[in-house]
C-alpha cells in the first residue's frame, strides 16, 4: 500500500508549534486506511487518552453518589477481601 505525507502545523497550547510528519497509508482508491505518527506524538496522544479516561472515571464516581469512605478504610477492606 502506498504511503502519503501530510505535513501540518500543530499548536500545543499556544506555546510550542511543531511540524507533524503524519503519514497515511492509502488503499488502491487513494482512501486513507491507516496513519503513521512519530513516536513522540503517539506517546503524547496515549498520555492524553489516559488522562481523559481518569477524568471520566472521576466524573462517573462523583455522579454515582456512592458512600464515601476514607482511603485508609478502603485499603483495609481491600486487604481483608484479598484473604
Amino acid at each position: 500500500m502506498p504511503i502519503t505525507n501530510a505535513p501540518r502545523r500543530r499548536s500545543d497550547g499556544g506555546t510550542n508549534n511543531m511540524e507533524l510528519k503524519t503519514q497515511f497509508i492509502v488503499d488502491d482508491r487513494g482512501e486513507r486506511t491507516a496513519v503513521l505518527l512519530p513516536i513522540e506524538e503517539y506517546t503524547k496522544l496515549m498520555e492524553e487518552a489516559e488522562e481523559l479516561e481518569a477524568i471520566q472515571a472521576y466524573d462517573a464516581a462523583k455522579a454515582a453518589n456512592d458512600e464515601v469512605i476514607p482511603f485508609e478504610q478502603a485499603v483495609i477492606e481491600i486487604e481483608r477481601n484479598r484473604q
